[in-house]
């Protein structure tokens, strides 16, 4: 009954979202490679992935490959589904929830642009378009493996960043979590 270490569900999710927005941009060759290195990920651990669609969301599914018989889960012969992991791709999917996090988010950002000034500022807002986007959720809540994410592929194509910013934009982040971690105390 093995379980998914949380870095190897979080970095499924990752090469996810890199191979959608691949395949979004007409770069299929790359999408394919993202997604060949996410099953070699989870082969690892005996998992395999799909995506689920529904009208309003679509859902990464990590599940056992031993569920899958002749290429169909039957979940009525599943003693314990709780093995399987469900991340949602188009966020919350709750247009409520979305806005009460950018709102923190902001919120956030704008701490850190009173405290650090506006390049410090400018990064930490980037950051939460960035949480609040592509994972909607606080920007506290975001993993190693998301904030690698955000430094590696999303600040530096989309932000449109200076040398100022580019320069300063770990520390930047650094400001982020320090705001949130004494606003919690």
């Amino acid at each position: 009954m093995a379980e998914l270490p949380d870095d190897t569900i979080s970095e499924a999710e990752r090469l996810t979202h890199l191979a959608r927005d691949r395949e979004d941009g007409g770069e299929k060759a790359e999408a394919e490679a993202y997604r060949k290195e996410r099953e070699r990920l989870l082969d690892e651990h005996g998992f395999v992935a799909r995506i689920r669609g529904e009208d309003t969301r679509t859902v990464l599914v990590l599940h056992p490959d031993e569920w899958v018989e002749d290429g169909t889960i039957r979940v009525e012969r599943i003693e314990d589904t709780d093995r399987a992991v469900e991340i949602p791709l188009t966020g919350a999917g709750d247009p409520d929830d979305w806005d009460e996090i950018d709102e923190h988010n902001r919120a956030v950002a704008a701490r850190v642009r009173d405290e650090h000034g506006d390049i410090h500022g400018a990064n930490a807002e980037a950051f939460a378009d960035f949480m609040g986007n592509h994972y909607a959720r606080p920007v506290e809540s975001a993993t190693d493996v998301e904030v690698d994410e955000f430094l590696t592929e999303y600040f530096p194509r989309n932000a449109w960043p200076n040398e100022e910013q580019k320069k300063s934009v770990r520390e930047s982040i650094e400001f982020v979590f320090d705001c949130v971690s004494r606003t919690s105390r």
